[in-house]
């Protein structure tokens, strides 16, 4: 014992001052004050699919662990169940994409019990105030509804020392989801729920993931239906890199809508849906095979496929043959409507937009987003904080608050690093549970997430395609931002829930 302490006198002995001084404030400093989780219960009554009955919710923040059990993140949902204590009703856990986007889109949209009210034809949402109205749309006559913002979205942050990028890439996002539904389900006596798990956009890609980590061992959390909202689940096939040629084929049948809805189509054509369905069989026909054929296509085949795009996509055989027969999205954005000077949207487009000037090659900005952003950020604010009696410090973060995504899939096989597809998650579920269903919502004009694309990924090898159900609807990315197709969607997902 004499010998330790000689030992230790003699290593402070020999500290610099300055060392010394540094021990003495790393000790004073006080550990991260972690704050007790918020939660704020209301009560309503509202009328949803013809019904009128009483509900409760709870707009709050759950506090996820690390291995220690210290909290390290706390995540903001909001749930909306009917009152009377069934059990046996169903329970939807619904988020958005981005990734870094609150669920806001879908809550104060397309199924909370209130929403925003903006114009339905594609046109710019305006100035404040915004007309916030009750939605007899919602879904809560069939499900109770849990709205969840992943970490990094919402009011949803890490805590204490915690580095958010722990939380950011498609597996570290999908276990904290993953661990969230199980401790939702555990405090709410909710084990035994039919249980629906959906979301939009790269939400269809964190739907995927969560049912992987949930799914995937034998301490499952088994699900009913998947709901994939503008779906977005192989990005392989999607990237827009040269050399890779299916972006143009799965983006064609979504220009051709598009020219259709802006009257560039040929006067020949009359209806939509049969306008789609030539350009996709021509897509997956002969463009594809033009397209694989590369430098090598013979003139006159290159004449006639420039002649049939030109016909699907309203734009000229000149451009087209300067394109060299590939039209990216951003391009064709602007080239489309480029003699009246106006940009089509990228998530919508129905929207149209003024760059600008009208000598650039891709729009300044995406009308279909900027058209509809501030609405929906006041609904949100106002609802949560003034009517839910949740009103934080802090400000809810509506898309862009993530970076550094990490991609890599650990169950996506050797080569995931360089071909990303969580498509293959979802045909293992659906093999594997016999009663597991998917929805899938699509909008015509979209170019985010284009139909074609999530047909082509539910429709290759392992996928139980006769489980999967698509719908479409004359809108874009977020189809409910049109009042009717908000209507259809939501009838379409009634009858889905129902008939399982």
């Amino acid at each position: 014992m004499i010998f330790r302490s000689i030992a230790a006198g003699l290593a402070i002995l020999a500290m610099t001052p300055a060392l010394a001084q540094e021990a003495q404030e790393t000790a004073a400093q006080p550990a991260v004050e972690i704050p007790d989780p918020v939660v704020s219960v209301t009560r309503h009554r509202g009328a949803f699919g013809g019904q009128s009955f009483a509900y409760t919710a709870t707009a709050g923040e759950t506090y996820l662990t690390d291995d220690d059990g210290n909290p390290n993140a706390r995540i903001f949902s909001v749930a909306y169940i009917r009152d009377g204590g069934d059990v046996s009703r169903p329970i939807t856990f619904l988020f958005n994409g981005g990734p870094g986007s609150g669920s806001l889109w879908l809550h104060m949209g397309a199924f909370g019990p209130r929403r925003v009210a903006i114009p339905s034809n594609g046109t710019d949402d305006g100035a404040p105030p915004y007309r916030m109205i009750d939605n007899p749309d919602s879904l809560l006559d069939v499900t109770d509804i849990v709205f969840i913002d992943p970490v990094g979205t919402g009011f949803s942050t890490t805590l204490g020392d915690t580095e958010p990028t722990e939380f950011w890439g498609v597996d570290a996002d999908a276990r904290s989801i993953g661990t969230f539904i199980r401790r939702w389900l555990s405090e709410n006596g909710r084990w035994n729920s039919p249980k629906y798990l959906g979301g939009e956009s790269y939400g269809t890609t964190r739907t995927a993931a969560v049912v992987n980590v949930l799914e995937g061992s034998f301490n499952d959390v088994a699900f009913n239906g998947l709901l994939l909202i503008s779906t977005i689940l192989d990005f392989g096939a999607q990237a827009e890199v040269p050399g890779n040629e299916m972006p143009y084929v799965l983006h064609l049948p979504t220009m051709a809508a598009t020219a259709f809805y802006h009257g560039r189509a040929p006067a020949d054509v009359s209806d939509l849906e049969s306008h789609v369905a030539a350009a996709r069989e021509f897509a997956r026909g002969e463009y594809l095979t033009a397209l694989i054929r590369g430098s090598e296509l013979q003139a006159d085949t290159r004449a006639d496929i420039r002649r049939l795009l030109a016909y699907f996509t309203g734009l000229s055989e000149t451009y087209l043959e300067q394109a060299d027969l590939r039209v990216s999205p951003r391009r064709f954005y602007k080239e489309l409507l480029r003699d009246q000077g106006l940009t089509v949207g990228r998530l919508d487009s129905r929207y149209t937009g003024r760059d600008y000037d009208n000598a650039g090659e891709s729009p300044d900005n995406d009308p279909s987003f900027y058209g509809i952003d501030a609405s929906y950020t006041a609904a949100l604010n106002s609802h949560v904080r003034e009517t839910l009696g949740f009103n934080p410090d802090r400000q809810y973060v509506t898309i862009g608050g993530v970076s550094e995504w990490d991609w890599d899939l650990s169950r996506g096989g050797r080569d995931s690093t360089y071909y990303r597809s969580v498509a293959p998650y979802i045909g293992r579920a659906m093999r594997e549970n016999s009663g597991l269903n998917v929805f899938v919502a699509q909008g015509y004009f979209d170019f985010a997430t284009p139909f074609f694309g999530a047909e082509y990924a539910l429709s290759r090898t392992g996928m139980p395609t006769e489980r999967i159900h698509y719908r479409y609807y004359d809108a874009g990315h977020m189809m409910y931002v049109n009042e009717p197709e908000l209507t259809r969607l939501t009838q379409d997902i009634r009858a889905f829930i129902r008939s399982r």
